[in-house]
């Protein structure tokens, strides 16, 4: 997965191109918090699965947290937005809920990954 900011994807399509700016917003909103909810009730599923799977992460939700907060010109360092999506410091999360990778999910990972 490439380094640095996404194209923002083009979600007014089908029902969505009749809601209002604002409807969207508030839609988009609260799908993301229903989605950071559910990655927190997930503690059991690691990152490095999601990576694998999804080609996405906790680390990268907060990163996007991150950055979609400097387009609006609030600054937020990364153990902030971490905490945000993680619900706790990510040090914490860690040592609470983070496993030692296998060999074949580091091997999975570089292989589905390999710019990361």
């Amino acid at each position: 997965m490439p380094a640095g900011p996404q194209a923002e994807a083009n979600l007014t399509v089908g029902a969505a191109a009749a809601l209002s700016p604002a409807q969207r917003d508030r839609i988009e909103a609260a799908a993301f918090r229903k989605l950071v909810e559910h990655l927190r009730a997930r503690s059991d599923v690691q990152n490095i699965d999601l990576m694998n799977l999804a080609g996405f992460c906790r680390n990268c939700a907060s990163r996007w947290y991150q950055e979609a907060a400097a387009e609006q010109g609030v600054a937020l360092e990364t153990p902030s937005a971490r905490e945000i999506i993680y619900g706790m410091d990510y040090k914490a999360w860690q040592a609470k809920h983070q496993k030692d990778a296998s060999s074949e999910q580091k091997a999975a990972f570089a292989a589905s990954n390999p710019d990361h």
